[in-house]
């Protein structure tokens, strides 16, 4: 016995050797590989991981100008202050109507237009229409919220001279003084701005489909609605999964561009999202230590639910980011 396990102390040490060796060949083989990589794992380092130093405020009493070792330390008392906060859960309802609701049509939207897009046969009319339709992400979302806000404003706006015009209403509406429409306005605003790039990508997956499948399918007889049930669907599926997971972890993390832009004072109850929360409650007031416990519970929220969203994919689609 005890050969036999020396035996396979060296048969182990020997195929650890090895592995050890073919590492580091392949890794000379690569070596410039790895040297262009390295600006990038720096900046990484420095604006995703680096940062996380300044977490550690959340636990003190921060005041600026005072050395690391000399703030006052106060525990999770900035924590029990977000969760007694009332403001704290009416931002989190914003926040999370208005990321589900981007969620839904920003995922269906682009979908069925690449879909749509795609069946165009001919070449101008679907580069033409591709080439307008992305146009407006590279569009700041400065110029966007004057061109909603004029599109709806009672005097001139675009929208009410419509509606009165088709007698569908006797006098103009104030969009942007309804808290009420203020999600519906945000969701489709962002939808209109971001609808052809995200296009791109599921265009991209449809154009890996083989045409062999959809020359098989007409032989059979398949209609082109069965086409895309059968076969364009199923093909962009680990696509639409990963995009989608990747979507659910930034539930909360929303931003705060569109909402500040768009809001004003009369919709301040339906506009406030948690990163405008922590700007305006932390940076703006001085707060610091209580902004950076919003930005915390961001983080760890929108942490959690990337892990749960990929094991639930992961468990019934097979399809997963990691």
């Amino acid at each position: 016995m005890r050969t036999m396990t020396a035996n396979q102390e060296r048969q182990m040490e020997s195929v650890s050797r090895k592995k050890g060796g073919a590492f580091w060949k392949k890794f000379f083989q690569q070596r410039y590989l790895y040297l262009m990589s390295v600006p990038f794992v720096l900046w990484a380092f420095v604006f995703s991981y680096l940062p996380l130093w300044g977490w550690t405020m959340a636990f003190q009493k921060f005041k600026p100008g005072i050395p690391f070792g000399d703030q006052k330390w106060v525990g999770l008392q900035y924590f029990r202050e977000l969760f007694a906060d009332e403001q704290f859960y009416r931002v989190l309802r914003n926040t999370l109507a208005m990321s589900t609701m981007g969620l839904v049509a920003g995922f269906v939207v682009p979908i069925v237009f690449a879909v749509v897009l795609n069946e165009v046969r001919a070449m101008p009319v679907k580069r033409f229409v591709q080439t307008v339709s992305y146009l407006p992400h590279f569009v700041s979302w400065v110029v966007v919220a004057g061109i909603v806000t004029k599109m709806l404003s009672t005097e001139g706006g675009v929208v009410n001279d419509i509606l009165v015009s088709l007698h569908i209403v006797d006098e103009p509406i104030q969009f942007m003084a309804k808290g009420g429409l203020f999600w519906y306005i945000v969701t489709a605003s962002d939808v209109w701005k971001e609808m052809g790039w995200n296009t791109i990508i599921y265009l991209a997956a449809i154009a890996g489909i083989g045409p062999e499948l959809y020359e098989a399918a007409k032989v059979d007889g398949a209609s082109r609605l069965r086409q895309i049930w059968h076969i364009t669907l199923p093909g962009i599926r680990p696509t639409i999964v990963v995009l989608l997971i990747m979507s659910i972890g930034h539930l909360v993390g929303i931003g705060f561009e569109k909402q500040f832009l768009l809001g004003n004072p009369l919709v301040s109850d339906y506009s406030q999202v948690l990163d405008l929360y922590a700007l305006n409650y932390g940076l703006g007031l001085g707060r610091f230590s209580f902004g950076t416990a919003i930005n915390i519970f961001n983080s760890v929220i929108s942490v959690f639910l990337l892990l749960v969203a990929n094991g639930i994919f992961k468990r019934t689609t097979k399809e997963s980011i990691f």
